[in-house]
């Protein structure tokens, strides 16, 4: 092994990488927008959600309901007729369409139950299920209140004291905009690598490499360093940038603890990316086997649920993905400042599947080599 053919292979690497303007718009698109749209509209996040209401009682009461509306959650409500209600819901104008019947105000005060409906585009289905909960917990406060003339709450036999960690405000973009960053590491080191390697092949410049003195070995490190270096980069300028910057969330733990993560979780995609670039034989079929392993990966791994919610068996399958530990010990070390005693069991975990994941691909990458000459 030439440590300097594998450096001039991966600034050769690089410069290919320079050369092929869609592969940098993706990167780019990935690390910056796709960061934040994913962090400030995540689908089950209610988030200027369009009301109308319906006030055919014209009372304190009824105005009080409807003031209770406001962002960020719901746009200022609009005021409509029963008549208009159907018709804008069927444009599409409104998620929600609240209905006060007339005499609302005093059949409450008469003990007469009186009710209310509430029409939800149900098409709309994560807006619908949070904000219909939001709906009925706003309307309730506000009757509790006018009807005791004050915001009173039961005195409970227990005193329950709720102390949020880590997320005090509990902002879904704290942990979408994090969990975003971790699935495109993994997206973005596995597409680099097996796009390289098809690239060649593509273009025929896999023979001359082969009439050249440099191994095997040292064609595929070249182009795990390469590529782990342009995800690391990118990753780091979006957490100091999109994540800390723009969407102003704190980063608790050390950036040197988690980019060393990353590193070493770099090793084992990128070595994962080889290996599909030597099964497929062109850009389409990459496409193809991209789906049937990613899809797994970023849904099993802990990154979208927890892995507490899975059956056993499919825990204890992907224990075997890198990016299961990957997720783990990155919600640690930005989460919640965990150290490198804490980590360590998934340091070890992605070091040992990294390595075997080197070794296919390094094997079958030597196979794909000898077919060829």
């Amino acid at each position: 092994m030439s440590p300097s053919n594998i450096l001039y292979l991966g600034l050769k690497e690089l410069r290919s990488l320079i050369r092929d303007p869609i592969m940098l718009i993706l990167i780019a698109y990935a690390f910056s927008i796709s960061i934040y749209t994913a962090a400030t509209a995540m689908p089950e996040t209610l988030n200027k959600s369009t009301i109308a209401i319906v006030d055919e009682d014209r009372s304190p009461l009824s105005r009080r309901i409807a003031s209770a509306f406001y962002p960020p959650h719901f746009v200022s409500p609009e005021l409509i007729t029963r008549a208009e209600m159907d018709a804008r819901m069927d444009a599409g104008l409104d998620i929600f369409a609240l209905n006060i019947p007339p005499n609302f105000q005093r059949d409450l005060l008469s003990s007469r139950k009186p009710t209310l409906q509430l029409n939800v585009d149900a098409t709309r289905m994560s807006q619908a299920f949070t904000g219909s909960g939001h709906i009925q917990t706003i309307i309730n406060a506000e009757v509790r209140a006018f009807v005791q003339r004050y915001r009173a709450t039961p005195q409970l036999p227990v005193d329950l004291n709720l102390h949020m960690r880590f997320n005090p405000q509990l902002d879904k973009s704290w942990f979408g905009s994090i969990m975003q960053i971790i699935n495109h590491i993994t997206m973005l080191s596995i597409v680099l690598t097996g796009a390289a390697l098809i690239r060649e092949r593509e273009h025929g410049t896999v023979e001359h490499l082969l009439v050249m003195p440099v191994t095997p070995f040292e064609i595929m490190s070249a182009k795990v360093w390469s590529m782990a270096l342009v995800v690391l980069v990118a990753s780091a300028l979006s957490l100091k940038i999109v994540v800390g910057g723009f969407l102003s969330v704190p980063i608790q733990g050390s950036m040197l603890l988690f980019l060393c993560g990353t590193a070493l979780h770099l090793f084992a995609t990128t070595s994962m990316g080889i290996f599909l670039g030597t099964v497929a034989r062109s850009m389409p079929q990459l496409g193809l086997l991209l789906m049937l392993v990613l899809l797994p990966l970023q849904l099993l791994s802990g990154a979208s649920t927890p892995r507490e919610s899975m059956p056993e068996l499919v825990q204890l399958a992907m224990l075997a993905a890198p990016n299961t530990h990957f997720v783990a010990l990155s919600q640690a070390i930005l989460y919640r400042d965990a150290g490198l005693s804490v980590v360590w069991p998934q340091f070890l975990a992605i070091a040992l599947i990294g390595s075997v994941l080197f070794g296919l691909a390094l094997s079958r990458f030597r196979k794909t080599i000898a077919t060829m000459t």
